[in-house]
């Protein structure tokens, strides 16, 4: 009997994985309100986003253990009230004590969602329908983020910044309400708690996923927070891998680390995180910030990607994936996403949309066509009593691979503004030939200070402009460097015609 999942079911899970990855996104739009509203420093409010992404990070790869002490129905249904519940106390913090509290609360609620989302897919869907499976899934998990400065931005605009948390309100409700008429009750098993495993992976997860947020805006190793906490991620971390190997009652079960392609795509996936959520970071700051854009018409620019996005992860799913190896069409995401983001290496100040929504749509497509390929092969041989384990380390690993994605590129686009600056303003002098000519066709006096500020704001301009086109290069080749790690892939047996 065909394997058929309900639209109700379809929609829940989807929604879970909405609520989880849209609040990463939709949150950083409210951030410069929310300095005002609690009268903080812009190094204090970052703790609104870190809070959020250690609490979700320590409880992400915990998602199997949970399932099975809890029973996958009860977990899912605990973690969207609970999300719900802290959404809405986010809504109506009063400083940022409250407000982190609040977040630590929303990132263990949220932790467990899109494990459990993209695990309730697969285990719905027969394998061989495992690509049309992900593709919804997919729309969730990549489309999300990129819709989220444009949610953020409106709500914000529209209403209050504190409506970025009202909204997970009706989400989260009518994700509560498919998944308690859809998700059946599955036994509980009652395990023993390895509590110094547990220890362990949280002292590792939680240590790295600090220092990732918290390396940009400290100089890195120059700060001791983050050499202290790099040591405890360090050694935790090996601790956790000896002591774990080959015990089948750890915390975590790290065989399945050896099967190949479940190993190579959680390197896959986290390598990904640079070039999806390092250009997600990017963007806004260069239409916002530098090209002078209002926050709504810079979301906006966020749409043909997402579109193109979304039609790319429904044609790979839904079709591609049925005759073509996924290993060529990772190939070919790889190198789209490469080429749209290359591209841009070439904007100027005076870029107008279209020249930054073209590339944009390029790498959209690349992105649907390397995720749905990606977690099908990854997830080929996973048991399905597995499946919630596996998903959860899928999870942590594409969040630590954002999280490095988005680390990277603030701490390079500040590093390169001050290189650039240095190199220009070096050729500012009476005695560069091209400088007068052009300062006279101006009618403007290299002595007057009016001049020299004119020119200082300028090069600022400029030095960010090449900073920006410094990191595209980068994040671009980047991209064509996970090309080898495809190879480490076995061949995934085909696909059937999986006809309606």
């Amino acid at each position: 009997m065909d394997k058929r999942p309900s639209i109700a079911l379809v929609v829940a899970v989807v929604l879970t994985a909405i609520l989880e990855v849209l609040d990463i996104t939709i949150v950083s739009v409210a951030i410069p309100h929310m300095l005002g509203s609690f009268g903080v420093t812009s190094d204090q409010i970052t703790w609104v986003l870190t809070s959020y992404l250690v609490s979700a990070a320590v409880v992400m790869p915990l998602t199997g253990y949970l399932s099975a002490r809890l029973g996958r129905r009860r977990l899912l249904n605990i973690s969207i009230i609970g999300f719900v519940v802290s959404s809405a106390l986010c809504g109506v913090s009063w400083n940022l004590l409250s407000m982190v509290i609040f977040r630590v609360a929303q990132g263990v609620c949220g932790a467990p969602l899109i494990a459990l989302s993209q695990a309730i897919l697969l285990d719905a869907f027969p394998r061989e329908k495992h690509g049309q499976a992900l593709a919804v899934f997919g729309l969730g998990i990549m489309v999300a983020p990129i819709l989220g400065p444009v949610l953020g931005g409106w709500l914000t605009d529209t209403f209050l910044w504190r409506a970025v948390f009202y909204i997970n309100i009706p989400i989260g409700l009518m994700a509560l309400l498919l998944s308690m008429g859809q998700l059946p009750r599955v036994p509980v098993t009652y395990l023993k708690t390895d509590w110094a495993g547990l220890v362990l992976l949280i002292m590792t997860v939680g240590s790295l996923q600090l220092v990732l947020d918290q390396g940009p805006t400290r100089d890195w190793f120059d700060s001791r927070f983050i050499q202290i906490f790099s040591g405890v991620a360090f050694f935790s971390g090996v601790a956790f891998v000896m002591r774990g190997w080959g015990n089948p009652l750890n915390i975590l079960d790290l065989s399945l680390l050896r099967d190949r392609n479940f190993a190579a795509g959680l390197i896959a996936s986290a390598a990904y995180g640079i070039p999806l959520f390092g250009t997600v970071a990017l963007l806004p700051l260069l239409t916002q910030r530098l090209l002078g854009y209002p926050a709504m018409s810079a979301g906006l620019l966020f749409v043909p990607r997402a579109i193109m996005s979304a039609i790319s992860l429904a044609i790979t799913g839904g079709i591609l994936m049925r005759f073509v190896d996924s290993r060529y069409l990772m190939a070919v995401g790889l190198i789209l996403t490469a080429i749209g983001t290359i591209v841009m290496d070439r904007l100027t100040l005076s870029v107008d949309s279209w020249g930054l929504v073209w590339p944009g749509m390029i790498a959209g497509a690349g992105m649907g066509l390397f995720f749905v390929p990606l977690n099908a092969v990854a997830f080929a041989t996973i048991p399905s009593a597995k499946l919630d384990e596996a998903s959860g380390v899928m999870a942590l690993m594409r969040n630590i691979g954002a999280s490095i994605g988005i680390a990277v590129v603030s701490w390079l686009l500040v590093r390169q503004g001050h290189v650039n600056w240095e190199n220009l303003i070096s050729r500012i002098s009476p005695f560069n030939p091209a400088l007068p000519p052009y300062l006279s066709s101006q009618g403007l006096d290299f002595h007057s200070p009016s001049t020299m500020a004119a020119i200082a704001h300028e090069i600022a301009r400029q030095a960010q402009m090449i900073a920006f086109n410094d990191l595209f290069w980068f994040i671009g080749w980047i991209t064509f460097a996970l090309l080898p790690l495809l190879l480490l892939m076995k061949r995934p047996e085909k696909v059937g015609l999986a006809l309606a």
